[in-house]
């Protein structure tokens, strides 16, 4: 199956986005990787992101990122300072965030299940 409309967000070093690019490749979804990293993460984007899917789910508070964090910004997070936040340290994100166009909200993380409920229809 073919869907060039697919686009990962992640970085390519992280375990859960390989398994989620493995996913893709071994049934044959064509899609655009977007290295946080070296692509770098504009504030629109990450702002789309949050209409589409609770901003609490976007950030990975289980993340070496999360912990390294002052408590300051931690106990500032809300959802009028996320956007701000995700976009000035894109390691924050919960990976992968892939987006498909032309379907509403966002896969969040890897579940085989939801992969193939979204993507192989």
């Amino acid at each position: 199956m073919s869907n060039n409309l697919t686009t990962m967000y992640g970085i390519k070093n992280c375990d859960t986005v390989k398994k989620a690019r493995r996913w893709l490749e071994e049934n044959g979804i064509e899609y655009r990787f977007h290295d946080f990293r070296q692509d770098g993460l504009e504030t629109n984007q990450v702002l789309q992101w949050t209409k589409q899917v609770d901003w609490q789910t976007l950030v990975n508070k289980r993340s070496t990122s999360w912990r390294n964090l002052d408590e300051d910004s931690k106990q500032a997070l809300s959802e009028n300072t996320v956007v701000d936040l995700l976009t000035a340290n894109p390691t924050l994100i919960k990976r992968p965030v892939v987006e498909v166009k032309g379907k509403d909200g966002l896969m969040v993380g890897f579940n085989q299940n939801i992969y193939k409920e979204q993507l192989l229809k």
